[in-house]
């Protein structure tokens, strides 16, 4: 089953500010985020659980240095995830 991706003002305000850095990054997190709704724990992404500050939350990564937090939640009783943040390792933890 599909998850829909739900997008936090966070999460617009932070992918803006990760394609001002890196403008050709826009293909890679598209199908990042197809992939994310897809099969969230598709080996690929290696989805793993957060600790600290941001316990409750999941993050997954798609290429080298791109990472997005998230959570799982339900839109209208369907499975969804909430997008908290985009950027790189450092930007995003």
């Amino acid at each position: 089953m599909k998850h829909q991706l739900l997008t936090s003002p966070t999460f617009l305000r932070s992918a803006k500010r990760y394609f001002n850095k890196h403008p050709s990054a826009a293909t890679e997190l598209e199908s990042m985020l197809e992939c994310l709704a897809a099969d969230p724990f598709a080996p690929a992404l290696r989805t793993h659980k957060l600790k600290g500050a941001l316990a409750g939350s999941w993050a997954s990564s798609g290429g080298y240095d791109l990472r997005v937090v998230f959570h799982f939640a339900k839109h209208h009783g369907q499975p969804a995830i909430a997008l908290e943040a985009v950027g790189t390792h450092d930007e995003v933890y």
